[in-house]
């Protein structure tokens, strides 16, 4: 199983619109790509020098072929939803390998 992860700061201007938005469309639209069996939206504590609220939102796949596929088929669009936050937001990804579950 992987995880693929992506952490964003959201400027507090735009921060209840993009909340409301990632709920209501972008997770369940990355869910939607059939590469994800869950999401899992968290909000990170630690506060940043740079300002903003700050969350982490883990997108789990079965392997890492469907990742692969992902990023191939679907990666380039989900992007593109996101540009009506450009310039409010900054993020990046990263890919996580489960190691263990308890």
């Amino acid at each position: 199983m992987v995880i693929y992860n992506v952490t964003t700061n959201v400027q507090e201007e735009v921060h209840a619109q993009w909340l409301k938005w990632m709920k209501a469309e972008y997770i369940p639209a990355m869910l939607d790509t059939g590469k994800f069996t869950k999401a899992l939206m968290t909000k990170v504590l630690t506060k940043e020098p740079m300002g903003g609220i700050t969350y982490s939102v883990q997108y789990t796949a079965e392997s890492m072929a469907y990742l692969k596929t992902f990023y191939v088929e679907d990666h380039a669009n989900m992007l593109s939803k996101s540009q009506v936050f450009k310039g409010k937001i900054v993020e990046f990804s990263t890919e996580l390998q489960v190691m263990d579950e308890q």
